[in-house]
């Protein structure tokens, strides 16, 4: 048993001889830049767990710090080992442990014993750690396929491509002079330094600078120093390589930091683009329901004054709602349910949980909304046609009932003005009480104007309730004021016939026929041609001058004659007449000794033409002569 823990601890042949990976021989200087680098990257492991660290890579031979920094590495634990070991078998323990976990980790560590370790071979452990190095530092750089040193060198390459001053070819002579650390920190970290600014040529400077910068900002420790890059002539290969790879994870780390704050942003935008669309959505339905309550109160609320023209006013504001606002919440209500599918197409692309709209600005209660809005449409409708229906018939009883009482009245008052008789004192006192009724009569027919008018405007054109329409009756009143006006002018003049006892019947009635010949206006009075031609039609007649006399004094100075004024006049004048036989005899002279008279005798005579016009209208024609039987005339007129 013995035997055998001797030859396990006895000095293995590596002691002499350098295996594949660590048969190098290494000049003395990079021995010692190496173990200061390698032992300052075990002391960044050890210190990030807490551990104690080492001055010099001979304090692994224990195993201790080792199987330490295996776990660190690793990640993972080894499990339960000799953590003080003072004797030798201990420490063996310990470093076999360690090769052990290096294998199982795919690690080939040929002709390396734990031995060579206790006995504190520092080839052997710095070509152990370096192969750490490579395995958990180094092995997993990937750039283009090229893994390890070439992956490192390729990345080094392409990142201080731009660099006109920088020329990466290797891990030795292209970094002694500090300028390809300053590339690497300047392509990642332009804020850090101000590469362009560099004097190139201060080597010392330039790599002190990358160095200080690296640890303050990058927290990439100072594995190497100035020296250990720029005071020798070949740079130590695995020193600046282990040094560089921590470049390669801290920018690599940074990347991932910046990836990842990318994707945390555009996730933070998609989440506030959901939001703002959600908002959106929740804040134009709101509008939308709002203004179709709005709407619909204002329909509940709206009063009709009871007009036609309101009525319409309020029927081309709902075809205006129709054609304008309710397109437009149309237009809204389908953008909204765009909108809401393009929420949850956004969130399912995201693979985020759907959205719910909140209670009460669902789909559905917009739908809601939306059926109601079209319920109180189609009462609004109803509503609008019932009341301009009642409008229009109203307007058809109330113009038929003014129509219909208004006829009657003038009906009732021609009537009376037909049936009146008696006195002629009282007929005239009841002609003047009729003419009392017309003031309110054309104030009611002015109405029934108006009612017909909106009539018009209501495009109202049958009516079964009567059979007048406003012009019937306008017609028929005016008939009405005329009748009443001649009817009064004919009792006056007969009161005044009836005063003029110094004339015969027949006398009257021939000066009373004249004169309403000659009344062509109906005004009951003559002006001054009328009473000329009246006159002449007579057998009076007068020089321009003297009757221009006569018109003044018959009239009183006033521009035209009253019938009273013409009968005074003829009884003064008929006194001073000739006798009928006397008027016979003229008739013959005119007529040349004629049974008759023609036109002609009558011009040829220097009638005026209103005189000829009346005698040709009164005599009776001779039809064997072609002329008027004056006998005959005068027959009828003068009393036997």
């Amino acid at each position: 048993m013995s035997g055998h823990h001797s030859n396990a601890f006895a000095a293995s042949s590596a002691a002499n001889q350098v295996v594949e990976d660590t048969a190098k021989v290494m000049d003395k200087t990079w021995e010692t830049v190496q173990q200061k680098t390698f032992t300052k990257w075990v002391n960044t492991k050890l210190s990030a767990a807490r551990h104690a660290e080492i001055s010099n890579l001979l304090q692994l031979s224990d195993g201790v710090p080792l199987i330490q920094l295996l776990e660190i590495i690793g990640d993972t634990s080894l499990g339960r080992y000799n953590k003080v070991s003072r004797m030798r078998i201990q420490k063996v323990e310990n470093v076999n442990k360690c090769l052990e976990f290096i294998r199982l980790r795919g690690v080939n560590l040929t002709n390396i014993g734990a031995e060579d370790i206790v006995d504190e071979n520092l080839k052997l452990i710095l070509g152990m750690i370096w192969t750490l190095i490579l395995r958990f530092t180094i092995a997993d750089i990937n750039e283009e396929g090229l893994s390890a040193k070439e992956g490192l060198l390729l990345w080094c390459q392409r990142k201080t491509a731009p660099y006109h001053e920088v020329n990466v070819r290797d891990f030795t002579y292209s970094w002694a002079d500090g300028l390809a650390f300053c590339a690497l920190i300047h392509r990642h970290r332009p804020d850090l330094l101000d590469f362009d600014s560099l004097d190139k040529s201060d080597r010392h400077t330039n790599t002190q600078l990358a160095f200080d910068i690296a640890s303050d900002h990058l927290n990439i420790p100072k594995l190497l120093d100035v020296e250990d890059v720029c005071d020798i002539t070949k740079p130590d290969e695995r020193s600046i390589m282990t040094y560089v790879a921590q470049y390669f994870h801290a920018f690599s780390e940074l990347g991932k930091v910046d990836a990842a704050g990318r994707r945390v942003a555009k996730f933070a935008e998609v989440m506030e683009s959901v939001w703002s669309m959600q908002n959106d959505y929740e804040r134009r339905v709101k509008q939308l329901m709002q203004a179709i309550d709005n709407k619909k109160s204002d329909w509940e609320n709206s009063k009709f004054r009871g007009d036609y023209a309101d009525a319409k006013r309020q029927s081309g504001e709902f075809v205006n709602y129709k054609t304008s606002l309710k397109r437009t919440w149309v237009a809204d209500k389908r953008d909204l349910d765009t909108l809401l599918g393009n929420i949850q197409t956004k969130l399912k692309t995201y693979d985020l949980k759907p959205y719910h709209p909140p209670h009460g600005l669902t789909p559905k209660d917009l739908d809601q909304f939306w059926k109601e809005l079209l319920v109180a449409e189609e009462k609004r409708y109803r509503l609008i046609n019932a009341k301009i229906r009642d409008i229009k018939e109203k307007l058809r009883q109330d113009f038929a009932k003014q129509a219909n009482e208004f006829q009657v009245k003038v009906n009732s008052l021609s009537n009376e003005l037909v049936l009146l008789d008696g006195d002629l004192d009282l007929q005239l006192a009841h002609v003047r009480q009729l003419t009392t009724r017309f003031g309110p009569m054309a104030e009611a027919l002015e109405h029934i104007q108006r009612l017909d008018d909106q009539c018009v405007e209501a495009n109202v054109e049958e009516n079964d309730y009567t059979i007048y329409s406003a012009d019937d009756l306008s017609f028929d009143f005016g008939l009405l004021e005329q009748a009443t006006q001649k009817k009064s002018a004919f009792i006056s003049n007969q009161i005044v016939s009836r005063n003029m006892t110094n004339l015969t019947p027949a006398q009257l009635e021939e000066f009373e026929s004249t004169f309403r010949h000659f009344d062509t206006n109906q005004t009951n009075s003559l002006n001054s041609a009328e009473f000329n031609a009246a006159l002449a039609s007579l057998g009076i007649m007068y020089e321009d001058e003297v009757f221009a006399g006569v018109f003044a004094q018959c009239s009183q100075g006033g521009s035209e004659v009253t019938f009273e004024q013409f009968i005074t006049f003829m009884v003064g004048v008929t006194e001073d007449r000739t006798s009928s036989d006397q008027v016979r005899q003229s008739f013959r002279i005119v007529a040349g000794d004629k049974p008759f008279v023609t036109e002609l005798d009558l011009k040829q005579s220097m009638l005026p033409v209103a005189v000829v016009s009346y005698l040709k209208n009164s005599m009776p024609h001779d039809d064997s002569a072609h002329g008027y039987n004056y006998e005959a005339f005068l027959d009828s007129v003068f009393t036997k």
